[in-house]
């Protein structure tokens, strides 16, 4: 039996109160508290048993259409699992799922709580969408939408989005956070009681989070960020949680009028368009198993105003201000009456700590006039006493500045490499050491 209760849940962090408060304990946002109804289920409980006594489920994959996709989910899609794609309004996260929706092998169940079915006809005949298996279902109503599962019996069912979705059990509006949390539950329920893959769709707040409670990102099996620039013709799917795979793959895709398509070369890709000038470096960006090559370009000038202007795109202006401090102080190379911008190529962003390196040579590139070695790649994390640490996936990083003709390459000193791969390895245990050999 369930038994209603009234709490009041903080709208942007899901804490909840016996009663009000003007300021939330958990997140420290004000007037966030609103007063919802919450019906708690007595659970049944399983007895413990030895870990050794449990048995495996070896399940097989299924895939969703595009090679780079499922490389991200790990191999494919598992039954059961649930997807949580997340990212910014017309990035093309709809587009993305009608066309898996297309090329999926099995029925397919496709809800929608934001657009109406003769919008969605309209971009499938755009898309060139042609098959028959599947059914669309424009609803917003949960207990409506889990009948419809329980009779269909889809191989695969799309949600979009699941902050439009709302349970007729709570009194709360679709979107709360008592709402989102409900529907992620007991969707992801159906779906691992029935063995059917699933994606939801998730909006963002204007701070670039998944809206919601963060307890959605821990009920679902697998979260992937779909980021790109609205203006700019690429998108790119990560994997930043996976329980079936590992995070950090990337997977890249290009819009078009018809669609997303796969960019089998993102190295190329992102490479494509360089010009030799001072304040570029190349770095071999990774996360997962496939290595992208990206360009770090710096500029540096003349401050127009009393304060210096610290522009970023694509990297952490904080960790711009660190690498800055170390230079000035350990390199001697001052900037304090000077603009810096620094920008990724292409629109990626990156935040490991191994572009420390290629981000500091391209400051120095642009500061000094003096062009990078064409044919030189640069991997390294800055410490702040201007030490250069080493980083992870060292291999891998040579391995794909190999494969594109980059004959040298930048790394920490004392770093486990395998082998050279045929290239020119330039150690260095410091940040100033780097400079003075290249500059």
């Amino acid at each position: 039996m369930a038994k209603k209760t009234t709490k009041f849940v903080c709208q942007s962090c899901g804490y909840q109160s016996v009663k009000w408060k003007g300021r939330c304990p958990s997140c420290g946002e004000w007037n966030t508290f609103a007063e919802e109804v919450v019906e708690e289920y007595s659970l049944k409980r399983e007895r413990p048993k030895p870990l050794l006594e449990w048995e495996e489920v070896e399940t097989g994959r299924m895939g969703t259409g595009f090679s780079n996709l499922d490389r991200v989910l790990g191999g494919g899609l598992v039954p059961g699992q649930v997807v949580l794609i997340a990212g910014e309004p017309g990035i093309g996260k709809s587009t993305l799922l009608l066309q898996v929706s297309d090329r999926f092998s099995g029925k397919v169940l496709y809800v929608s709580g934001e657009e109406s079915g003769s919008q969605i006809a309209v971009r499938a005949r755009r898309l060139g969408v042609s098959s028959r298996e599947i059914l669309l279902l424009p609803e917003t109503h949960l207990e409506t939408i889990i009948r419809a599962v329980e009779e269909e019996e889809p191989s695969l069912l799309i949600l979009d989005s699941v902050q439009t979705v709302y349970s007729e059990k709570l009194e709360s509006s679709a979107g709360s956070v008592a709402q989102v949390r409900e529907v992620a539950f007991r969707v992801s329920e159906l779906c691992k009681e029935r063995g059917i893959p699933s994606f939801l769709v998730g909006q963002i707040t204007k701070e670039g989070t998944i809206a919601g409670p963060k307890v959605l990102e821990h009920i679902v099996d697998t979260v992937l960020q779909f980021e790109g620039e609205r203006h700019t013709f690429y998108r790119v799917v990560k994997a930043v949680k996976n329980r079936f795979g590992s995070t950090g793959e990337v997977a890249v895709f290009k819009m078009t009028d018809r669609g997303l398509e796969e960019i089998e070369e993102p190295s190329a890709f992102f490479i494509a368009g360089r010009v030799r000038s001072p304040g570029s470096v190349i770095f071999p960006y990774t996360e997962g198993s496939k290595p992208i090559l990206l360009e770090i370009q710096a500029l540096v000038l003349q401050a127009l105003y009393t304060t210096p202007q610290r522009r970023t795109q694509g990297f952490d202006v904080n960790r711009l201000s660190l690498i800055l401090a170390v230079l000035e102080k350990e390199v001697n190379l001052f900037t304090r009456d000077s603009d810096v911008f620094v920008n990724v190529a292409g629109g990626m962003s990156v935040d490991e700590p191994a572009a420390d390196l290629a981000v500091a040579l391209a400051i120095a590139s642009s500061k000094k006039d003096k062009l990078v070695p064409e044919d030189l790649v640069a991997f390294g994390e800055v410490g702040l006493a201007g030490e250069v640490r080493a980083v992870h996936f060292g291999d891998i990083r040579l391995k794909e500045a190999k494969r594109f003709g980059f004959k040298k390459a930048l790394v920490p000193k004392g770093m486990e490499i395998e082998e050279n791969y045929g290239m020119e390895i330039i150690e260095v245990s410091n940040v100033r050491e780097a400079i003075d050999l290249l500059l």
